[in-house]
């Protein structure tokens, strides 16, 4: 191991690269129980075995992938905000898009991505894009993904001050939200309890606060009414390969038209988290002190991550991408791809907890997305809030992507608004700003979908 990972090298050993690994899959083992609620029957409607298989094995697999072939402590795993978006295709669309064809749109992602990523295209849309965008659409999903925490746990809901007609908007009339039952709302009251719980734990710094809250949530949950145990009666802990969404995906359903914003969706988002991710958390490690080997390893990791988000889709589930979580395993001193194997083998091995799937409510795993929606806000702070230019984009960014409920709406508004404001800011100003041809083709390639395919 030691010549394969070359621990001395990197200035580590055994011992520390699995307790490394073992940090970084609890904190980051709730996506096991959250990806059930998205994808599941409750939410896009695959098989809650078959949720689950695909994100133990895909997680499991795809990370061991990263630790073997590119030596380095990156977890990789169902992406938050990608899951949800899923769902949300698939909920939106009144049983026009399935869950096959959503799991085609992530295949061909991931194809596209590989190929960005082996022609270095990808380089080119990196640059391109401003960074308060690509900070903005961070903060937008964080809050996107929060804002599913408040409604599916009853937390928030609408208050309708004289609508009769839901489906229009009614002159005189006003849609508010209003803080949930807090007196007679059991999935409330757990919700509040799992909330400041995972708040406590974060703000003291516990590792695996988020996986920790999600399972003592549940377990409050069980006196309380909302927690069903019933389940587990009987309950086989081996694995089950019953209804399991391998190989389920429709290419053919994909390939329509009307999916070419998903597409581009799953593969814009994808582009930008990953390479944040990566570099991020390989900086972290001190692996970019030597940048020509640096660039390699991450230009290496980016063919992992695409592989995974295929396999992912072929499997079962959403796009699979690199967790900024790992950061966690590097603080405990992980360095090389030891750290990532131990994690992969872990999320193996979850395999054989199955049955714990189909008992978590949500309203244990609400309180979970809502602080994941605290920790993406935190790029708010790298948008030029000063610089109308910048802020107007990353505004319209921000808010469409909760209010619209649609990560797409988000992406598109600010790429129009800063090609728009840019393009009339060179013509009547002596202070040019570079805006690159290919914002330009993406803002026409935008404006072009919203003209001939319409809002929906």
């Amino acid at each position: 191991m030691d010549r394969f990972f070359k621990l001395k090298e990197h200035g580590t050993n055994v011992r520390t690269e699995i307790i490394a690994g073992i940090t970084t899959f609890m904190t980051m083992a709730y996506i096991l129980f959250v990806n059930t609620i998205f994808l599941g029957p409750g939410g896009a409607g695959i098989p809650v075995e078959g949720v689950f298989f695909a994100t133990t094995i895909g997680a499991g697999l795809i990370t061991i992938l990263m630790g073997l072939f590119v030596n380095i402590p990156i977890a990789l795993a169902p992406g938050m905000g990608l899951n949800a978006y899923f769902m949300t295709v698939v909920l939106s669309s009144g049983g026009a898009i399935t869950w096959q064809a959503a799991l085609g749109a992530v295949f061909i992602s991931g194809i596209i991505f590989l190929i960005l990523t082996v022609t270095k295209v990808r380089q080119l849309l990196l640059v391109a894009v401003p960074q308060s965008i690509k900070a903005a659409i961070t903060v937008g999903i964080g809050l996107f993904v929060a804002s599913l925490g408040l409604k599916m746990s009853n937390l928030i809901g609408a208050n309708l001050s004289g609508v009769t007609d839901t489906s229009a908007t009614v002159p005189g009339s006003s849609i508010n939200f209003t803080l949930g039952d807090f007196v007679h709302s059991p999935d409330v009251q757990l919700t509040l309890i799992g909330l400041i719980l995972i708040a406590i734990l974060m703000s003291l710094r516990v590792k695996g606060a988020l996986l920790i809250g999600i399972i003592a949530t549940t377990i409050i949950g069980i006196p309380m009414g909302v927690t069903n145990v019933s389940g587990l009666s009987g309950a086989s802990w081996l694995p089950a390969f019953d209804n399991l969404a391998v190989g389920k995906l429709d290419l053919g359903a994909a390939l329509h038209l009307g999916l070419f914003e998903i597409v581009f969706v799953f593969t814009f988002v994808e582009l930008f988290d990953t390479f944040g991710t990566l570099v991020g958390t390989a900086t972290r490690a001190g692996l970019m002190k030597n940048k020509e080997e640096g660039e390699k390893k991450i230009g290496k990791a980016m063919l992992v991550d695409a592989v995974g988000v295929s396999a992912g889709a072929f499997l079962g589930t959403s796009t699979i991408t690199s967790y900024v979580e790992s950061t966690a395993g590097v603080a405990e001193g992980g360095r090389t791809g030891l750290t990532s194997v131990t994690t992969g083998i872990l999320f193996l091995l979850a395999l054989f907890i199955a049955p714990l799937a189909g008992v978590v409510p949500s309203a244990a795993t609400a309180p979970a997305l809502i602080i994941v929606g605290v920790l993406m806000i935190g790029q708010v702070k790298s948008i030029e809030w000063d610089d109308f230019l910048h802020a107007f984009p990353a505004f319209l960014t921000i808010v469409l992507m909760p209010f619209t409920g649609s990560i797409a709406n988000g992406i598109a508004a600010g790429l129009v608004s800063y090609v728009i404001l840019g393009g009339f800011n060179n013509l009547f100003t002596k202070n040019k700003v570079k805006i690159h041809w290919l914002m330009w083709v993406l803002a026409v390639l935008v404006l072009a979908r919203y003209i001939f395919l319409g809002t929906e």
